[in-house]
């Protein structure tokens, strides 16, 4: 077994092997013994090695994501280490047959789809910067629900962006680690290096044809060669951290340079938009004005305030909703009553996508569809909302065939 562990350590001796024994995730050698102290658990020991004791500790496999959170944001990277079959399968080859394990993800600042350690009001971030011929663009994607989007960027233009985004981790070229890491710590950003071939343009837009099974990307802009290399990227790293099982991502969107208000990092600090200057959410504008009822809506207001739009007909569209339900406040209730009941169905089905749902978060796509066709929608001749009522119809079907397949209260 620890023949096993080694082997597999060795391929990831950049992180902490998070080794699956039964109900408990191991840690052995230096790995046991930074855990125990950034997790303030027990040390103990397990067998020689060298003639030496085996430093070991472990935490459960049911409390393991907070115990993951701890390490991300002491700076760690965790490779999980599961059991690739029953025992019973590995006692039939011998009784000393050592059960198969591998690793089946990197977890990372940016790869974290756990919703029970994710604030549910917050986005979290992985970014990727790319320069091609002088060129620049920075990409970034929220694996935990999905939204995946690009935008031309100067490297001159990198920090304002970061100061924007606000992501957990940041994927530049190896051969660019000196000239975006003192950005990337100015606004602390885990700032991970990838080999140069993730960002070849040509390699990268066949990735991204690859992930969305299409033979070109017309249908979803026209992108540069720089952004093409920031996605590429992006995929790149989700194909070495995810084992190959990709998150659901939806179509990248390419964000027009100049189609939100450029802002500082200086002056958006000073604005407190998003955070405080103490740090935290409370005293920001967010705080002050946020009356969402669901999680998707926080986060679509904290993007908003983030990065206010300058276009005007996007601003009117907006402004044409909110005139709508100031003047009818009933209905306004009416449709608040309605989203109160409608689950995170962004994260559900992202962590339907990655394999490690469960039942509720088929029961919470049921739910929030269900509810998406019991909302009355104003009936005025309002862009957004028309939008709105392509986007909630058609569902009843799988409604009604998830509504049969599950039990009032899903384990």
């Amino acid at each position: 077994m620890m023949a096993q562990y080694m082997a597999i350590k060795d391929a990831h001796a950049d992180a902490l092997l998070f080794y699956r024994m039964g109900d408990f995730y191991e840690m052995f050698f230096d790995d046991a013994v930074a855990a125990a102290a950034a997790l303030d658990i027990a040390l103990t020991k397990r067998g020689k090695h060298a003639g030496d004791d085996i430093p070991m500790c472990g935490v459960p496999v049911h409390a393991a994501e907070g115990y993951l959170l701890t390490l991300i944001r002491k700076g760690f990277r965790v490779a999980v280490c599961e059991q690739l079959e029953d025992p019973a399968e590995a006692k039939k080859r011998g009784s000393k047959a050592v059960v198969k394990r591998d690793v089946v993800r990197l977890v990372t600042p940016g790869t974290l789809p756990e919703a029970s350690i994710l604030a549910a009001r917050r986005h979290t971030f992985l970014a990727s910067f790319a320069e091609v011929r002088g060129a620049g663009a920075l990409a970034w994607v929220d694996i935990s629900t999905g939204e995946l989007r690009v935008v031309e960027c100067s490297a001159a233009r990198l920090g304002p962006e970061l100061a924007r985004l606000a992501p957990s981790e940041l994927l530049v070229g190896d051969d660019q680690l000196d000239a975006h890491g003192e950005v990337a710590s100015d606004f602390g950003i885990a700032l991970t290096p990838l080999a140069p071939g993730s960002f070849d343009s040509a390699g990268a837009e066949e990735r991204v044809k690859a992930l969305y099974s299409v033979g070109a990307l017309d249908a979803f802009g026209t992108f540069s060669r720089a952004a093409l290399a920031a996605l590429g990227g992006i995929v790149a790293y989700l194909e070495l951290t995810q084992k190959g099982q990709l998150p659901l991502l939806r179509p990248p969107v390419l964000e027009r340079a100049g189609g939100s208000m450029q802002i500082d990092a200086a002056t958006r600090r000073n604005l407190e938009l998003t955070h405080a200057l103490s740090g935290g959410r409370e005293g920001s504008l967010l705080a002050a004005i946020d009356r969402t009822v669901t999680a998707g809506g926080g986060r679509l207001l904290e993007r908003r305030i983030a990065s206010p739009s300058c276009d005007l007909a996007v601003i009117q569209d907006r402004l044409e909703v909110v005139a709508h339900f100031v003047a009818d406040t009933s209905a306004a209730e009416r449709l608040r009553a309605a989203l109160r009941i409608c689950p995170d169905m962004d994260r559900a089905l992202s962590r339907l996508a990655l394999d490690r749902g469960g039942p509720r978060d088929l029961a919470a796509i049921r739910t929030g569809l269900g509810q998406a066709l019991a909302m009355e929608l104003p009936q005025e001749d309002l862009p957004l909302v028309a939008g709105w009522a392509v986007a909630l119809a058609g569902h009843g079907d799988m409604v009604e065939l998830l509504d049969h397949a599950f039990v009032a209260e899903q384990p």
